[in-house]
């Protein structure tokens, strides 16, 4: 009985020691507690250096943009091919425009002057006389051609009545076939607009295929999706629509105008040769009698 009264005693003993100690270390201030100031944080500083982006050829690219010359030089050896060829149609377009308005203006002013002439009252022969040397403009050599037929019908006396329709139709003839050579004259180089103006977009959207499709190998090999990778060959693909837009834009527009101010010079040429025809066969009739 002693002993079980002491066992239990020392077991108390063992279980009050750690309680009466905890009070006791719970007072007691952590002894890595920092004491001095609070730190302050400082702001980071600016970058000093410039930070360059890369596009697909390495090139660096400006914060202002790519200039045209910039995308010429760095595109591909196809799309600077398509650039130049583009870039010299639309030069030679503007050249045959400039020329052909200047031409047309030109004769325009002259049939003019000659209709202005031909009926002021002259005779036949003084016209004949005065534009034989001198047929500088398609007007003027139909007069000159169907005269020159209707004074061969004289070279051999006055023509019987039995030759007069065969004369009547060689002039009409003559007259038609010159209207048809001067007319083909005058149209001569406009088919290179029309040319142009169906093929160059064609030329163009091939270029922005060919860039589109570098632009897609560019982010192949690099494994990036990115601005830097992507917007070069893009904007070399549409620089190349753009082009053949910019070609084939006023192709189409003077084409369509030339064809017409030449189709009314046509009319005029046939309302002058079908006046004059009527004159001459009057002129075979009355000489006929």
């Amino acid at each position: 009985m002693k002993t079980i009264r002491g066992f239990v005693a020392a077991l108390f003993l063992v279980l009050a020691a750690p309680m009466a100690a905890g009070p006791a270390l719970a007072q007691q201030a952590p002894s890595a507690a920092p004491t001095g100031e609070p730190a302050e944080t400082a702001p980071l500083a600016a970058p000093v250096t410039n930070v360059d982006t890369q596009n697909t050829g390495g090139a660096a690219i400006s914060a202002h943009g790519i200039s045209v010359v910039d995308m010429f030089w760095r595109a591909d050896p196809l799309v600077k091919g398509v650039f130049g060829l583009l870039l010299l149609s639309s030069i030679w377009s503007w050249v045959i425009i400039i020329n052909k308005g200047l031409a047309l203006s030109t004769l325009n002013n002259r049939a003019n002057r000659f209709e202005k002439t031909f009926w002021s009252g002259q005779s036949l022969d003084e016209l004949y006389a005065q534009f034989a040397q001198r047929n500088n403009h398609p007007l003027a050599a139909v007069f000159v051609s169907g005269v020159r037929e209707w004074r061969r019908a004289f070279e051999h006396g006055t023509p019987s009545l039995a030759i007069l329709s065969g004369t009547k139709d060689r002039v009409e003839k003559a007259m038609s076939v010159t209207i048809s050579r001067e007319i083909d004259s005058v149209e001569k180089s406009i088919g290179f607009l029309a040319t142009v103006a169906s093929t160059a977009p064609f030329v163009g959207l091939f270029g922005t295929v060919w860039g589109i499709m570098n632009s897609f190998t560019a982010i192949a090999a690099r494994h990036d999706t990115t601005l830097a990778v992507v917007a070069p060959g893009i904007a070399e693909a549409l620089f190349a629509t753009a082009m053949g837009l910019l070609c084939a834009i006023p192709a189409a527009i003077f084409y369509n105008r030339f064809v017409a101010e030449i189709g009314r010079y046509g009319n005029r040429l046939d309302a002058f040769s079908d006046e004059l025809s009527g004159i001459l066969s009057r002129q075979l009739d009355e000489k006929a009698r």
